[in-house]
């Protein structure tokens, strides 16, 4: 069983679309894990977050979490 730790360290593919004045940005992978920021430098660590919440509520509930594209099964 894989940890927390463990989906963090995978190579999400991470989608940045630019909105305006903002920037969406969001994980392919995990449906719904999205985030938006007002500045090209909060892209990373905004997206980490939300990746790690995702992430922790998903094991929480007990539901099925993808793994990254292109990372073995």
């Amino acid at each position: 069983m894989k940890t927390l730790n463990d989906y963090l360290a995978m190579p999400y593919t991470i989608e940045v679309i630019p909105d305006d004045e903002a920037w969406f940005v969001q994980i392919k992978e995990l449906p719904g894990c999205m985030t938006e920021v007002d500045e090209w430098e909060e892209i990373l660590p905004a997206i980490q977050d939300a990746k790690r919440l995702w992430i922790e509520l998903a094991l929480e509930r007990g539901r099925t979490i993808p793994e990254a594209v292109g990372v073995p099964r």
